[in-house]
């Protein structure tokens, strides 16, 4: 199990962190999510592959720097 760190880029308020969590949540090998709004960074652990995951933050509107 692995960990991964993606800085997001459009999120602006605690609803926006919310939906980055829950978007990041439902990627197959996902085990943990944790964002940060303040640094506007998100910390998943699991097996998910990077690409897989930088998807989901992209489909929920928002972009990774």
């Amino acid at each position: 199990m692995g960990q991964t760190i993606l800085k997001i880029d459009g999120m602006t308020c605690n609803h926006c962190k919310m939906r980055a969590e829950k978007a990041l949540q439902g990627v197959s090998g996902v085990e943990s999510v944790k964002v940060d709004l303040a640094s506007k960074e998100a910390v998943i652990t699991g097996s998910a592959e990077r690409e897989k995951l930088i998807k989901a933050v992209v489909d929920a509107g928002y972009t990774v720097a």
